[in-house]
């Protein structure tokens, strides 16, 4: 019974280590998938919830999820079309949590037009012009210190997406994938949990 039961675990160890993303499942759409990240101040303002379920109206499907720390790095590297503007400080800090929370979700969503279709319902950059059925109409704000927190990032088109998701997520990371990957050895340190 022992041998039966080493023999299961050690089949289930080696499906887990040979577990990776999916290529896209062949389908008559052109399928895309968009970044989207709530960002601290929706968190921290618990709108979670409310920002998935607006997001669920466009039958998308999450194929991606996790909460991250954002490095700056990460925040420079992400909104690098903005480096120069002169509110880029004050953003990069936004993103990083500095006025909220230190965290933000970041997922991918995958299916017929994913781009436009949550730009849609994300809205405008500017809370104040964004249509107020929209998530920025609704949730968003611009502070009196000018800062737009606006609590949602939408990639804004087929090119940003890519990037962006290449940027914040990892192959593995991703239940199906739509842009070729590879495969390298690599010898990385890893955590676990003590015993």
């Amino acid at each position: 019974m022992r041998e039966k039961h080493a023999e299961i675990k050690e089949e289930a160890d080696n499906n887990k280590m040979e577990q990776k993303a999916s290529p896209l499942p062949e389908t008559k759409m052109t399928a895309q998938q968009t970044l989207v990240l709530i960002k601290p101040d929706g968190l921290i303002k618990s709108l979670t919830g409310n920002i998935l379920t607006e997001l669920s109206n466009t039958d998308l499907i999450i194929v991606g999820a996790k909460i991250v720390q954002v490095t700056r790095e990460l925040a420079e590297e992400h909104y690098q079309h903005l480096r120069e503007e002169k509110f880029f400080d004050e953003l990069i800090r936004y993103i990083m949590g500095e006025f909220h929370t230190k965290r933000v979700l970041a997922l991918v969503y995958q299916g017929e037009n994913a781009i436009d279709k949550v730009r849609r319902v994300v809205g405008a950059t500017d809370p104040e012009k964004a249509d107020p059925t929209t998530i920025r109409g609704k949730y968003g704000r611009v502070t009196r210190a000018g800062v737009f927190e606006n609590v949602v990032h939408a990639s804004e088109n087929l090119k940003e997406a890519e990037r962006e998701i290449k940027l914040w997520f990892r192959p593995e990371e991703l239940v199906y994938t739509i842009y070729p990957t590879e495969s390298k050895k690599t010898a990385k340190l890893e955590f676990f949990w003590k015993k």
